[in-house]
């Protein structure tokens, strides 16, 4: 990517995992709360080999259908992450999370923070974690 053009640095950090239906997974990851699809690789049979799903704002995660006999596998609903958003668009995504048939399960509801943000907690169909809030994370060091 050309940094001249577009201040934006590409991704450094991907959450990477594996889901039983990855298939279902992507369509959850983006219907309810709101990656965009970048690349889909298909496997064998109906599955997923590999897949790349971006956030909105920066970052993104990486997965596809668990393998127990690969090399690299991670056990599905394993994984715990934190999505940052705008508090507008936090609320919109709680709604889809809420609807009938989106799949969530709250897990923590929508509260404030004491380190600051409003944020909730929910399980996707596979059972891994994803916090979502208006925390931003402090500073790093080479920010400085």
């Amino acid at each position: 990517m050309d940094t001249t053009t577009d201040p934006t640095p590409p991704t450094r950090v991907f959450v990477a995992f594996q889901a039983r239906d990855a298939l279902a997974e992507i369509r959850f990851l983006c219907d309810v709360l709101g990656f965009a699809q970048n690349l889909v690789v298909p496997g064998e049979g109906d599955t997923i080999a590999h897949a790349q799903l971006d956030w909105p704002g920066g970052g993104a995660v990486m997965l596809g259908n668990h393998r127990p006999d690969a090399e690299y596998q991670r056990e599905p609903g394993t994984s715990g992450t934190y999505l940052v958003l705008d508090d507008p668009d936090l609320d919109a995504l709680l709604a889809r999370a809420q609807s009938e048939g989106s799949g969530a399960r709250i897990v923590q509801a929508l509260r404030e923070r004491d380190h600051g943000g409003r944020e909730l907690t929910l399980a996707d169909p596979e059972g891994n974690l994803w916090s979502i809030g208006t925390y931003p994370g402090e500073p790093s060091a080479a920010d400085s």
